[in-house]
């Protein structure tokens, strides 16, 4: 039992270590990518914490949501974030998947350079809404009467620049008409969907981004058009950016090259370099028959 344990753990370290020279093999030629997706997220988060100090308290805007969902409190707020947690963390754990599993489909360079440009393509429509229009916020403590409602002018740059984490980023009020959650969740729920194996989890993602969307109005930290404007959005997002993007290899298989994704015109003159070549054997096999 022991022999055949360290013989398994033995195979398990070899596949992570393949795999992990194939992925840092990856990074290198895409790192530019991973990092302008990774820095926009820091500027996602400054642009929500700069409309805070625009944000102005007032009446809760009448909502559909508001009527129809019973109000859960803001002692159980806390559900729609373990929901979002759960989601978050299952999402990035698969990702990480081809680093244990044989059965392997995706490259995880390469799905988190996708799943980045969907989020930075979706986070820049919502900044562009939350600074065309500032809406009073519906959450508890940025109704009237709250200390965190209105932020004081800031005293200094770095005070904005370092958005007061994590406060400002879990207290902040003014980033309406688009929900960030919504956003993160969809593209999750989206990208497994279309690269994901099982038909069981794909169902069980799309039954959390609805529930996920209900105990966000539930929990009263959006209004029902954020949650909507986020569902028809982020789907029209990314099926415009996958159609600009190239396929992603597939590995299922087992013989796919380590390669990048072509492009288009490298398919193309790869197409017609091969129908070329055939030609040519086919002129050479006419000309040697008597």
């Amino acid at each position: 039992m022991t022999l055949y344990i360290g013989r398994e753990a033995s195979k398990l370290w070899k596949r992570i270590c393949a795999e992990a020279t194939t992925e840092i093999n990856l990074l290198l030629d895409n790192w530019k990518y991973v990092l302008a997706g990774l820095i926009f997220q820091y500027i996602h988060g400054l642009a929500s914490h700069g409309v805070h100090y625009l944000h102005r308290p007032g009446p809760t805007l009448q909502d559909l949501g508001y009527f129809l969902l019973p109000e859960l409190g803001q002692d159980k707020a806390y559900i729609s974030e373990m929901v979002f947690t759960f989601v978050f963390l299952s999402f990035v754990l698969w990702t990480l998947h081809p680093f244990i599993f044989k059965s392997k489909k995706i490259y995880t360079v390469l799905i988190w350079c996708r799943v980045l440009a969907f989020l930075v393509a979706s986070q820049i429509l919502r900044i562009i809404t939350f600074y065309s229009t500032q809406l009073p916020g519906p959450n508890y403590h940025c109704r009237e009467g709250s200390k965190l409602a209105r932020l004081p002018k800031p005293s200094n740059v770095q005070e904005v620049l370092l958005i007061n984490f994590p406060q400002g980023v879990v207290y902040g009020c003014g980033d309406l008409i688009f929900s960030s959650h919504m956003i993160f969740t969809l593209v999750f729920v989206l990208t497994y969907q279309k690269y994901g194996t099982r038909r069981c989890i794909k169902q069980c993602a799309w039954l959390l981004a609805i529930i996920q969307s209900l105990l966000i109005v539930a929990s009263r930290k959006h209004y029902t058009v954020d949650i909507a404007v986020a569902w028809y959005t982020v789907n029209l997002v990314v099926f415009f950016v996958n159609k600009k993007l190239p396929e992603l290899p597939d590995r299922s298989n087992g013989n796919s090259p380590v390669l990048l994704p072509l492009s288009t015109k490298d398919k193309d003159s790869k197409t017609k370099e091969e129908n070329h070549k055939l030609l040519n054997v086919n002129s050479v096999d006419h000309a040697d028959r008597p």
